[in-house]
């Protein structure tokens, strides 16, 4: 074998040699702890309820060409009579939607509700939206479109009705549902507010029932 073939075949083995490769740049082993999907614990289960009712992508036109964006918008409740919406923006999707969630959880805001249901019609609007929503009887359910419906049941309504009667925009529509949502009022302060006995405001066998069910 000539000198120079040996030399070649040296050099080979020491290319491919992973320690070798090791001792020149180190070892790309992720340490304990510093994995993405650990954070220490914070990654934990969310107590609450989250929809994401919709993401786009949006484009800005700067001097180097395009720049591109999501946006999220995001619905976050306990289902417990307790929801929020919030509409987050960033260059990843996921993160886009923490901040959704984010943004939603500081927009809580509390709905009153009856068996399940909302105590009273009602009708609310945003912009070019307008969404209508009736009381139901138990076991009715949600009839209710995806933006509406993503509210309500993050909300802890159940059973209600609903109907759309303006713009077709996601936005619009979820705004217009939580405009509804914020006139509601419960029956023991609409009575105390026009001097009128309770059983006047709301039917008597509809609050009994929902005090059995609050027991």
């Amino acid at each position: 074998m000539s000198a120079t073939s040996a030399e070649g075949q040296g050099k080979s083995q020491q290319a491919t040699d992973p320690n070798e490769r090791e001792r020149r740049h180190g070892s790309r082993e992720r340490q304990p702890g510093r994995d993405r999907g650990d954070r220490g614990g914070r990654d934990k289960e969310s107590p609450f309820l989250e929809r994401v009712v919709t993401i786009n992508r949006v484009s800005k036109v700067v001097k180097g060409g395009r720049r591109f964006s999501f946006t999220a918008l995001v619905v976050v409740g306990d289902g417990d009579g307790l929801v929020g919406v919030g509409y987050g923006k960033a260059k990843e999707v996921p993160a886009a939607i923490a901040k959704g969630v984010e943004e939603a959880k500081r927009n809580f805001f509390r709905v009153p509700r009856i068996l399940k249901s909302i105590p009273h019609p009602v009708q609310g609007e945003d912009s070019a939206g307008v969404v209508l929503l009736r009381p139901a009887s138990a076991g009715t359910g949600v009839i209710a479109g995806g933006p509406v419906r993503a509210v309500l049941e993050c909300a802890g309504v159940h059973d209600v009705l609903s109907k759309s009667l303006g713009s077709s925009n996601t936005i619009n529509i979820v705004r217009a549902t939580v405009a509804a949502l914020k006139q509601l009022e419960e029956p023991q302060a609409v009575a105390a507010r026009r001097g009128l006995p309770l059983d006047e405001v709301a039917p008597a066998a509809l609050l009994k029932a929902d005090e059995k069910v609050s027991e």
